[in-house]
C-alpha cells in the first residue's frame, strides 16, 4: 500500500486528523510573537534614547542591558526571565497581604515578557543606528524653526527613523517568528513546534510531521515578507 495517502490524511481536519492543530499552533505561534515584538518596539525605543541621552547613567544601563542580552544565549535569558520574572513578581505581591502570596502569574504574559525585554536589546541597536542616520541638519533646522522636542520626533524623527530601521526591524521580526518557538520548552503552550513535536511522537513520523513543522514556518515567513514588501514601498515612496 501507497504510504502517502495515509501520511497525507494525518494532516486532515478530521477528529484523527492533526491540521486544526496545527493551525491552532499557527494562532498561538503568531499571538506571541505579536505580543514580543510589539514589547520589543517599547524596550528598544527606550533603550536608544538612553544610548543616546546626555546623562552617562542612562547611557551606562542602556550599554549594559544590551551586552548581557546578546552575550547570552536566548534559550537561557528565557529560562531566566521566565521563572525568576515570575518569582519577583510574586515576591513583590506578597508585600501587599498574604492575599497575593499565592497569585499565580500567567505563562502567556511572562513568556511574552521574556521575549520582549530579548528582543528590545537588538531593537536598541536598530533604532539607535537609524536615529543616528537622520541628517543632523535636518534637526537643527526643526530647532531653528522654534519646533517643540514633542513636534521634532513626530515630524523630523520619527517619519525618518522608521524606513532607515524598516530593514533591521523587519529581520527581527522573522526572528520573532522563529524564536516564539522557544516557549515551547516551557511546558504551557501549543504552538506550531510543539504540535509538531507531539504529532511526532504520537504517531512515530517524525521526519513528516517535522517537515510539515517546517513547512509551516516558512508560510508564516513568506505571509510576513509579502506583508513587509508592501510596508516598505510605503514608506519609502517618494524616495528613489
Amino acid at each position: 500500500m501507497d504510504a502517502s495517502p495515509s501520511l497525507l490524511s494525518l494532516m486532515s481536519f478530521s477528529q484523527d486528523g492533526w491540521g486544526a492543530r496545527f493551525i491552532e499552533g499557527v494562532a498561538v505561534t503568531l499571538q506571541v510573537s505579536l505580543a514580543a515584538y510589539a514589547l520589543s518596539l517599547v524596550f528598544g525605543l527606550l533603550g536608544a534614547s538612553a544610548k543616546l541621552s546626555p546623562f552617562r547613567a542612562l547611557r551606562w544601563i542602556a550599554d549594559a542591558y544590551t551586552t548581557l542580552v546578546r552575550a547570552l544565549p536566548e534559550l537561557l535569558l528565557l529560562l531566566l526571565v521566565f521563572f525568576s520574572g515570575a518569582d519577583a513578581i510574586k515576591f513583590l505581591l506578597s508585600f501587599l497581604g498574604d492575599d497575593y502570596a499565592d497569585v499565580e502569574v500567567d505563562p502567556f504574559a511572562a513568556a511574552v515578557i521574556a521575549l520582549g525585554f530579548i528582543g528590545g536589546a537588538y531593537m536598541t541597536e536598530v533604532m539607535r543606528g537609524a536615529i543616528l542616520s537622520i541628517p543632523i541638519g535636518q534637526i537643527e533646522a526643526a530647532k531653528a524653526c522654534g519646533m517643540s522636542p514633542l513636534l521634532r520626533v513626530r515630524r523630523i524623527i520619527l517619519p525618518q527613523m522608521l524606513r532607515f530601521a524598516l530593514p533591521g526591524m523587519s529581520n527581527l521580526w522573522l526572528n520573532a517568528t522563529k524564536d516564539s518557538s522557544l516557549i515551547s520548552v516551557l511546558g504551557s503552550f501549543q504552538d506550531i513546534l510543539f504540535m509538531g513535536y507531539r504529532a511526532a511522537s504520537t504517531t512515530k513520523h517524525y521526519s513528516f510531521f517535522y517537515s510539515m513543522t517546517a513547512l509551516f514556518f516558512l508560510a508564516v515567513t513568506l505571509a510576513s515578507m509579502a506583508i513587509i514588501r508592501l510596508i516598505e514601498a510605503r514608506v519609502n515612496r517618494g524616495y528613489k
